[in-house]
């Protein structure tokens, strides 16, 4: 059987999104295990980062979507954290319980790039929904060179690269989310220096499965691209 070498790029990317999303599980539950000499819980943390950058305003929930549903909503300003993260005081509950707030604080002075990732957000759910559909239609209900099924999948691709485009935006959004969370941890004394090592293990665990998603939508897109001009 002949595989496309985009076929053979994708399933790298597939696995190496497995790899990263193994090792995001393994980096939490390890760190899980090793409280931190604060002695504080993630809620508390969260608080504390908050009030301490005058996001007073902002609320705090505890998520029922299960392990690692943590999120910052700006709509609703407010930060929801899972149940090991909101009542945890380990090292991944005060890494993770400070990322979500280092969304927070994005939010609150303005960030370009989660401005321009909010604003995508619409777009991009809908390229993510449509274009899989558009794709199928343009590809099996029309015949090869039409122009209607090319006007259909050129659609499909436009609405792909809307989700392309926010996976990528979400690369940096993220890291300066990181980077933020372990300089307010570290100034705030909430833990060591020695401690801060957890910290970042789990916080660069949680990025790469950005890396590896985003990786592989844009190989697909690539692929949608080639075949699409080929069609033509």
């Amino acid at each position: 059987m002949f595989f496309h070498p985009m076929d053979i790029l994708i399933f790298i990317a597939l696995g190496l999104a497995m790899w990263a999303q193994s090792k995001v599980q393994n980096n939490f539950h390890k760190y899980a295990r090793v409280q931190a000499s604060a002695q504080i819980t993630g809620l508390q943390v969260a608080r504390r980062i908050l009030d301490q950058n005058g996001l007073h305003d902002v609320m705090i929930e505890r998520s029922n979507r299960g392990d690692l549903s943590d999120h910052y909503d700006p709509r609703a300003k407010t930060v929801r954290l899972s149940g090991p993260v909101y009542s945890g005081s380990s090292i991944s509950s005060l890494a993770i319980a400070a990322h979500e707030v280092g969304h927070a604080i994005q939010h609150g002075r303005g960030y370009a790039m989660l401005k321009f990732r909010t604003a995508l957000f619409p777009a991009a759910q809908l390229g993510s929904r449509m274009a899989p559909l558009l794709f199928l239609v343009g590809f099996l209900f029309f015949g090869a060179g039409s122009v209607l099924g090319n006007q259909v999948i050129g659609i499909g691709i436009g609405l792909f690269a809307a989700a392309v485009l926010f996976q990528l935006v979400t690369l940096p959004v993220e890291y300066d989310a990181s980077r933020r969370a372990k300089n307010q941890l570290l100034e705030l004394g909430l833990v060591t220096n020695s401690e801060q090592a957890g910290i970042s293990r789990v916080l660069n665990a949680a990025a790469l499965t950005y890396v590896a998603s985003t990786l592989m939508a844009v190989l697909q897109l690539l692929k949608f691209i080639m075949i699409f001009g080929r069609r033509r």
